[in-house]
């Protein structure tokens, strides 16, 4: 697959998904916690690229959606029209900016066992708008370039090596990440808006640089 579309498994785990992650960290069990939520949003990944695959090649059966290169073409006009439900929400975000609030199953996790953390992993990629978005975008530019399957593997792999940064992070520091990550967890909390904003304006410079 393209290196152009890597970038995107950033978008994949910021906001409540990273956030998630963060909590998980912070809880009694962080690492039985954290690794059944990594199970979670790797299975989640697959299943949802896999469905988005499937959906291109059906369309490209029907439709010929063109090269990757073609601008012009339906696979790029599919991508520009993804693009621009994400600049909606991006000015949603922004006009609900002073009531916004993180959802309440987030808080809800501090008293998580490994069972209700594999749900959250599988539930917070598949269910969150941008995330769909993505990996629709991720399966018309597989179908473009005719790969299958197997040349989305970077893509997912990246993604779980993201969900793991701070799984990771508790490992490596420990004492000081004990200190760090509920104070970042509570930024998060506090700033979700302006997390939002962030990943569809990432999610826009990126599909528009990768064409």
């Amino acid at each position: 697959m393209s290196t152009a579309v890597l970038p995107l498994a950033v978008t994949m785990m910021a906001g409540p998904q990273i956030i998630s992650a963060i909590i998980l960290v912070t809880t009694p069990r962080p690492v039985r916690t954290s690794l059944a939520f990594l199970a979670g949003v790797a299975a989640a990944v697959c299943v949802g690229v896999g469905v988005a695959l499937g959906l291109a090649h059906l369309l490209g059966g029907a439709v010929d959606l063109g090269g990757t290169g073609d601008r012009g073409s339906v696979g790029n006009i599919i991508k520009y029209v993804l693009i621009g439900l994400l600049v909606l929400a991006a000015l949603r975000n922004w006009r609900n900016r002073a009531d916004a609030e993180p959802p309440k199953w987030l808080t809800s996790l501090m008293t998580s066992g490994a069972g209700r953390a594999l749900v959250i992993g599988f539930l917070v990629i598949l269910l969150m708008p941008s995330d769909v978005v993505v990996m629709l975008t991720v399966g018309v530019h597989l179908s473009q370039g005719s790969a299958g399957f197997v040349g989305a593997l970077p893509f997912i792999a990246l993604t779980v090596l993201i969900a793991a940064l701070p799984l990771l992070g508790r490992l490596l520091f420990r004492h000081r990440a004990a200190v760090v990550m509920p104070r970042l967890r509570d930024w998060m909390n506090g700033h979700s808006w302006l997390i939002n904003i962030a990943v569809c304006l990432v999610f826009v410079a990126l599909i528009a640089s990768g064409g």
